[in-house]
């Protein structure tokens, strides 16, 4: 049986404890971490600016197509 795969997290203390199977690996960096260190922002993920800049954009997007125009509010 393979050994379990262990938190990537490195610091001045490094973290011992087991990697997420479905969540806990990073879709930046594609590094495995535990429950408290899967988010970017915990982990000081190196491509943060990215993953900052493609929510930004998504969010942009989904507010864009929400938008309401003069011509959806003209009534009949």
């Amino acid at each position: 049986m393979a050994p379990k795969k262990r938190c990537q997290f490195t610091s001045e203390a490094q973290c011992n404890q087991a990697a997420l199977r479905i969540v806990g690996q990073c879709a930046h960096c594609r590094q495995n971490y535990c429950g408290t260190h899967r988010m970017p922002e915990h982990h000081a993920c190196s491509n943060l600016a990215d993953c900052k800049q493609q929510a930004f954009e998504r969010n942009k997007a989904k507010l864009e197509g929400e938008r309401t125009i003069n011509s959806k509010m003209v009534s009949a």
